[in-house]
């Protein structure tokens, strides 16, 4: 005898009861009961459960997703009815959201075949607009005094035909009464293409997403996440009425915020087991530098520098201000020498890495813009520093970036915070990124012989917030240009054998997952070679009780601290050991020595980082300017002639010195020049 098919209300409800876990357990009943206690109107239902128990009721609401839904919600409000009627005349009805389908539809894969279906697809949310409230069932009131009920769907207010009284039966006027409809929280957002889901050479896609109720206000611009829902189509408005063009958008079912605090990267129970054994292994730390860009010939203390960013200090947050944990790195070199190479690879390994250049950036692109919609309303959309929270973004050409747009960096590579306060929006968004930048020098080759700051159009202000600064110089060398001739020929050879690399670019991505997580704390043996190290550079910048050249700052110190952190990570230690502390301080000095070193003195002067100009310098333009006020006080002007002689006499400077000098004064806007032969202090 063959059996009745059962009614989607009736299959599913049934699917609510009996459904058992693992464990034995009545999922579904569980949380139904949960979900009263806590006071709320939603139950999640993991796909997979329904599938598994009823494998045609779950290949019907995939294709019919309109009606089954609501007999869904039908079915679980009749069994929160019979458990706490108050409870379901006060919210009304039960929504039952759906997570985890078993196929994710790309974002740039949506189309006409999947209208009105439910899918799952991945994205960043870059726009989100504010919460409005949308009318569901609205309630009219005739001149009769007759309440009429409509229910409302689309775009425009539907208003009652005539009156329900059947002794009235007028076809208006109609006045709603907002106080006894029915209305609900609405917000738009956006969700564009994950960056490692885009394929080269282009423009990312993207899709709005109407979500309403409880999902509203779960997630902000800047966050991953999988929207379940049902394709919609809206058409567009055309000359003389609608078009046959219609836009797509996804009427969200469950937003699931999937990267939150760490991109989620699928680690098994066997990779588990490598990273513990690995991490055994005494060479640890050269082999994670060796499989940082293996094409890349030599560049080892750079790759060690990228190996620390990669898995990041601890940030510390205190009752008064935050000290970031992201370490950031800025490389300055000569053309061809691979700057742009290591950023992409650096890009696509971190777990969630983003790449833009200098010149084709904008401050609203790289920290948030506002935007006005259609409709009128200003809307925040996220820029790359902020799609980047918690990862890397790698800046290429960063002295190409007008200034306006470098100026906005600031705040994100010190506060980790972007503020946006334009078209009436005041938000501060979050930016916990960190930065790896490359620059090319001005000249077009870098000048040993002038600092840092001249050799790359970037401000001091900048410079000062990088913790490791590198110089990539493209020097002849016999040896080394043997070396990476023949690395370069192999590779075009098609050799593997020449990039060979202890860990590959997917397992290197899945260790920095696992050790990002940890938490390690200074050990004292640590925080006393740290110090140490500290107190002798800052001695050294007094001889004779004279202060000379400073060498190091606290600035230089909370770096240290970040890279000893992140080499304890890297070892997967809970705590931070001598050998660590060593390891970074020397990474450091050889940073220091590139360029924090004065031409002139010969001493690592931290001055040419944090001011552009170095000590010996700034002590004597003090010198001219000093004698030049003097000349001013008594003459009013000082004579540029009589300045030069005395410079010469008493501070024993030179006339071809002194000029250079009072250049640079002029430049720097200090002093000016009144008329011709004289000068005065601004």
């Amino acid at each position: 005898m063959q059996r009745e098919p059962i009614s989607p209300e009736e299959g599913f409800r049934k699917f609510l009861e009996g459904y058992r876990d693992l464990r034995g357990g009545y999922k579904y009943e569980n949380r139904l009961q949960e979900m009263t206690a806590r006071g709320e109107s939603t139950l999640v239902v993991d796909f997979s459960d329904l599938y598994a128990s009823n494998m045609d009721l779950a290949s019907l609401l995939l294709t019919e997703p309109d009606e089954c839904l609501s007999l869904f919600n039908e079915a679980a409000t009749t069994k929160t009815l019979i458990r706490d009627r108050e409870f379901t005349d006060k919210i009304g009805k039960v929504n039952v959201r759906f997570r985890d389908l078993p196929e994710i539809v790309l974002l740039r894969k949506i189309g006409s075949k999947h209208i009105g279906r439910l899918i799952m697809t991945n994205g960043i949310i870059v726009r989100a607009s504010s919460i409005t409230s949308l009318l569901t069932k609205a309630v009219f009131r005739c001149q009769c005094g007759e309440k009429n009920y409509v229910l409302q769907s689309g775009q425009q207010l539907k208003q009652p035909q005539t009156c329900e009284r059947p002794d009235c039966r007028r076809r208006g006027p109609f006045e709603l009464i907002p106080q006894e409809s029915t209305f609900v929280d609405s917000q738009h957002i956006t969700i564009q293409e994950r960056p490692e889901e885009l394929p080269p050479g282009q423009l990312p896609r993207s899709v709005s997403v109407d979500i309403q109720g409880d999902l509203v206000d779960v997630a902000r611009p800047g966050d991953r996440v999988s929207v379940v829902g049902v394709v919609r189509t809206l058409p567009r408005a055309g000359r003389g009425g609608l078009s046959t063009t219609f836009d797509l958008y996804v009427e969200a079912n469950y937003v699931d915020i999937s990267g939150k605090e760490l991109e989620a990267v699928v680690i098994s129970h066997e990779d588990e087991e490598r990273i513990k054994e690995l991490a055994k292994d005494p060479w640890l730390t050269r082999n994670v530098v060796s499989s940082i860009a293996p094409s890349i010939f030599g560049h080892e203390s750079i790759k060690e520098a990228i190996a620390y960013l990669l898995f990041g200090g601890v940030p510390k947050i205190l009752p008064d201000i935050q000290v970031r944990g992201d370490v950031n790195v800025l490389l300055i070199g000569d053309p061809g020498t691979g700057k742009s190479q290591l950023l992409q690879y650096t890009s696509k390994t971190a777990p969630r890495g983003l790449f833009t250049t200098g010149r084709g950036s904008t401050a609203a692109g790289l920290t948030a813009a506002v935007i006005r919609e259609p409709a009128g309303s200003f809307v925040l959309e996220a820029g790359a520093l902020v799609l980047g929270d918690n990862g890397v973004c790698c800046i290429d050409e960063m002295d190409k970036m007008r200034d306006e747009d470098r100026n906005a960096i600031h705040p994100a590579m010190e506060q980790q915070v972007v503020s946006v306060a334009k078209g009436g929006i005041v938000a501060t968004l979050n930016a916990r990124t960190s930065v790896l930048a490359a620059a090319n020098p001005a000249l077009g080759r870098y000048n040993p012989y002038q600092t840092v700051a001249q050799n790359i159009n970037l401000p001091v202000t900048i410079l000062s917030r990088f913790d490791l600064i590198f110089v990539l110089k493209d020097e002849p060398n016999a040896e080394a240009d043997s070396k990476m001739s023949e690395h370069i020929l192999l590779l075009h050879r098609g050799q593997r054998s020449a990039i060979s690399a202890p860990m590959d670019t997917d397992f290197l991505r899945k260790y920095v997952s696992y050790a990002k997580q940890l938490r390690p704390v200074m050990s004292d043996e640590a925080m006393a070679r740290i110090k140490e190290y500290y107190l002798r550079m800052r001695s050294a910048s007094k001889e004779g009780g004279e202060a000379t050249a400073v060498s190091i700052t606290p600035r230089q110190l909370e770096s240290l601290v970040r890279l000893s952190e992140a080499r304890a990570k890297v070892h997967l230690r809970d705590y931070v050991t001598a050998e660590d502390a060593e390891a970074v301080i020397s990474l450091m000095r050889k940073s220091l020595e590139q360029v924090g070193i004065d031409t002139t003195t010969g001493e690592i002067d931290i001055d040419l980082i944090m001011t552009g100009k170095p000590r010996s310098l700034q002590e004597r333009l003090q010198k001219v300017l000093t004698l030049l006020t003097e000349m001013e006080r008594a003459t009013g002007l000082a004579n540029d002639e009589e300045l030069y002689e005395r410079l010469e006499q008493e501070q024993g400077i030179g006339r071809a010195e002194a000029a250079k000098l009072i250049n640079i004064l002029l430049r720097d806007g200090t002093i000016y020049s009144p008329r011709p032969g004289h000068l005065k202090k601004v």
